[in-house]
C-alpha cells in the first residue's frame, strides 16, 4: 500500500505541471490570422500576446482565441500600435523554459514535502524505525533473563497453574515425553472473567520454563489494509522459530478469531488475517519448542477452526478467586506495604466475593491512596474499608445537600432492608448500614456472605427478595401508601429479576416444572430500525408465567411486611441511630437488637 501511495505522489508531481501548461493553452480557441485582420480593422481587440510565433488575443467582449503570425508581416505590430491595443511580448529562450516549469513545480514540490512530514510523524508516533514496516509483527518480546515472573506471584488459580505444569516441563526437558510418544498440545485458551490473571500467568509458564515469551494483543494483527494482518502473523511465526523454545501469547484473541462470515468480496482483513494464523498453526509442530498460549473472555464467538484439536488443544478456565484464592493474591500485593496491625487480610477477603485480582489490586492501591491523603505511616483497617465501600458502592457524594424529611425517609428505607435481612431465614449476615449518597443511591445496606455460596437454595433466593422489598415496605408501613418514593427502582428491578429466574430458568415453580422456557429467539429480527423479538413460547404459557411470578413476589412481600411490622419498634431505633451516625457497623445493630431483646 505504501509502495502505491509513493507511486501516486510521483505521478501527481510529474504531470500536474504538463496539465497546467495544457489547460493554459486549451482556454484559447483556435482562428485563422485573417480573423484576427479583420478584428484589428474593427477595433475588437483589447489585448494582445505575442510568444515567438504565437499570437494569444482577448478581445473585448473577453472571448480568446489563437493563431500564427505569418513569416513576412513586418507591418503587424504597426496595426496594433495604432488601434492602441495592450501589447504583450514573451521570448521564452532554454533558461525561461525551466524557470517556469520550476515556478509551476514548486507548490507541488511543497504539498509533497508536507505528505512525506505527515507520514514520517506518523511512523515516529508508532515507534516504527522502518517506513516500510507496516507487515512486520508488534509482538512485545521478554528476554528470559529478563522475566522474574514466577508461580509465586500467581495466586487464586490453584487448578489452572497446575493444568499448565506439564507445559513448563515440556520446555524444559522435551525428550521425557518424546520417549513416550507423548505430544504437548500446540495451543492452550485461557479463558475467565476479565482481571483474573491470565496474562499473568502465561508470563509466569514463560519465567518458569526460563523460555523466550513473545506478548501481542488479537487487535495488533486486524489493520485497515487488507493483508499487513496476514504479514504480521507470518513474521511473528517467522521471529518465534527463530528464537524456540519459546511462548507465544496472544492476548484478547477474540479481535481476530471471531466466527467468520459469509463475505462476498472476499477481501475482510480480519478473515485474512484468521486464515494465515490458522494455516502457521498447521505448519509447526510443538516438538519445535513453539507453545501458543490465548487469552479471551468471550469464548463463545470465537470460530470452531480455532478450537478444533491440534491447534487449541487444551482450555484452561481461569474464575475469579475463591476465599482462600482472595487471601492469596492480598498477600501478594501488599508485600512491600506498610500495614497496621489492626488489618486482618481474612475478614477484607470475606468482604469482597466477586473481586478478581485486578479488583483486590485496586482495592490495595486505593487504601494506600487514601493512608498518603492523611500523611499515615502505613494502611489501617480503616482504610481497607473504605477503599472497599467506594469501590463497591461509589464514592461519597458530599456536595448532595439533603433535608432533614429527605435523610429520615432514606434513614427507614435502609433499615427496612436491615431487619428483614437480620430477622429472616437464610440470608446473609449484615455488614454494614449507611445512609451517606454514594454514587446513585442516597443509603445502602450491605450483606457479606461468611463464604462463597456455589449452592444457593430456594428459600436463600425468597429471602432475597423479602429483603428487595423490605426497605419500600419500610416508607409504606410509616408514611402510608400514597407517600412511597421511587427510591426502590433498583430494589423491585432486581427482585423480578430473580423471580422470572426462579420460574423459566431454575425449575422452582410447582405449576411449570423443572423445564427451561426461553423467551426470545437469540437472533431477533430488525425492521425499520426496530428489534422485532419472536417468542418460543405460547402465550398460554406466558401467561402462567406471568402468574407465577407475581405469585412469589406477593409471597415474599408478604412475609417481609409482617417482619417490618412485628419490629415496628426495632425499625425506629435504627433509624434513630442512623439518622445520628450515618453508619452503622454490624456490631452497631446487633447491640440494638440485643438491647431491644
Amino acid at each position: 500500500m505504501l509502495k502505491k501511495l509513493i507511486f501516486l505522489l510521483l505521478i501527481i508531481t510529474i504531470f500536474t505541471p504538463i496539465l497546467r501548461i495544457l489547460s493554459y493553452k486549451n482556454n484559447f480557441h483556435t482562428s485563422n490570422y485573417s480573423n484576427f485582420i479583420s478584428d484589428v480593422k474593427k477595433n475588437k481587440i483589447k489585448e494582445v500576446t505575442i510568444k515567438n510565433k504565437n499570437l494569444y488575443v482577448i478581445k473585448k467582449n473577453n472571448f480568446k482565441y489563437q493563431t500564427y503570425i505569418p513569416e513576412k508581416n513586418s507591418d503587424l505590430l504597426n496595426r496594433i500600435i495604432n488601434k492602441k491595443i495592450k501589447i504583450k511580448i514573451i521570448h521564452i529562450n532554454k533558461y525561461n523554459f525551466f524557470k517556469i516549469i520550476f515556478l509551476l513545480w514548486n507548490p507541488i514540490f511543497i504539498i509533497s514535502f508536507l505528505i512525506w512530514f505527515f507520514i514520517i510523524r506518523k511512523i515516529k508516533i508508532g515507534k516504527v524505525k522502518d517506513p516500510l514496516s507496516f507487515g512486520k509483527s508488534k509482538a512485545r518480546k521478554y528476554n528470559k533473563k529478563n522475566n522474574n515472573i514466577t508461580f509465586k506471584n500467581v495466586a487464586g488459580c490453584q487448578e489452572a497453574k497446575e493444568e499448565v505444569h506439564e507445559i513448563i516441563e515440556f520446555l524444559k526437558n522435551p525428550n521425557k515425553f518424546k520417549k513416550l510418544g507423548g505430544k504437548i498440545p500446540k495451543g492452550i485458551l485461557m479463558i475467565g472473567p476479565p482481571g483474573t490473571g491470565k496474562t499473568l500467568l502465561a508470563k509466569a509458564i514463560a519465567g518458569e520454563a526460563k523460555v523466550e515469551f513473545f506478548i501481542i494483543s488479537g487487535s495488533d494483527f486486524v489493520e485497515l489494509f487488507v493483508g499487513i494482518g496476514a504479514s504480521r502473523v507470518r513474521n511473528m511465526f517467522r521471529e518465534a522459530k527463530k528464537k524456540s523454545p519459546c511462548i507465544i501469547f496472544i492476548d484478547e484473541i477474540d479481535a481476530v478469531g471471531k466466527k467468520r462470515s459469509i463475505n462476498i468480496n472476499g477481501h475482510d482483513e480480519r478473515e485474512q488475517t484468521l486464515n494465515q494464523m490458522l494455516v502457521e498453526m498447521d505448519g509447526f509442530n510443538s516438538d519445535q519448542g513453539i507453545i501458543i498460549i490465548a487469552a479471551t473472555n468471550r469464548p463463545d464467538i470465537l470460530d470452531p477452526a480455532l478450537l478444533r484439536p491440534g491447534r487449541f488443544d487444551r482450555q484452561v478456565i481461569i474464575d475469579l478467586p475463591d476465599i482462600q484464592g482472595r487471601k492469596e493474591i492480598f498477600k501478594i500485593h501488599t508485600q512491600n506495604k506498610p500495614l497496621n496491625k489492626n488489618v486482618n487480610i481474612s475478614i477484607i477477603a470475606r468482604g469482597t466475593p466477586g473481586f478478581s485480582g485486578a479488583d483486590i489490586a485496586n482495592l490495595i492501591n486505593e487504601a494506600a491512596l487514601l493512608a498518603a491523603q492523611k500523611n499515615l505511616k502505613n494502611i489501617s483497617m480503616k482504610e481497607f474499608e473504605k477503599a472497599k465501600d467506594k469501590i463497591i458502592m461509589g464514592a461519597e457524594r458530599k456536595s448532595l445537600i439533603i433535608n432533614n424529611k429527605e435523610k429520615e425517609i432514606t434513614a427507614y428505607h435502609e433499615s427496612g432492608h436491615a431487619i428483614v435481612g437480620l430477622l429472616i431465614k437464610e440470608h446473609d449476615p449484615i455488614h454494614k448500614i449507611t445512609i451517606i449518597p454514594r454514587g446513585k443511591a442516597l443509603g445502602v445496606t450491605c450483606f457479606i456472605p461468611e463464604n462463597d455460596n456455589v449452592h444457593v437454595s430456594k428459600k436463600k433466593l425468597e429471602s432475597k427478595i423479602s429483603t428487595l422489598y423490605g426497605g419500600r415496605l419500610a416508607e409504606e408501613i410509616i408514611y402510608g401508601p400514597n407517600n412511597i418514593s421511587i427510591g426502590s427502582t433498583n430494589d423491585i428491578k432486581v427482585a423480578t429479576e430473580i423471580a422470572k429466574k426462579m420460574v423459566t430458568q431454575w425449575g422452582l415453580s410447582k405449576k411449570l416444572g423443572p423445564l427451561f422456557y426461553e423467551n426470545y429467539e437469540e437472533n431477533s429480527s430488525i425492521k425499520d430500525n426496530l428489534i422485532i423479538k419472536q417468542y418460543k413460547i405460547s402465550e398460554y404459557t406466558a401467561k402462567i408465567i406471568d402468574q407465577e411470578i407475581k405469585k412469589i413476589i406477593r409471597k415474599n412481600y408478604k412475609k417481609a411486611k409482617n417482619i417490618i411490622l412485628k419490629n415496628i419498634n426495632l425499625l425506629h431505633k435504627i433509624k434513630e441511630k442512623l439518622i445520628k451516625h450515618e453508619t452503622l457497623s454490624s456490631k452497631k445493630i446487633k447491640k440494638i437488637i440485643f438491647k431491644k431483646k
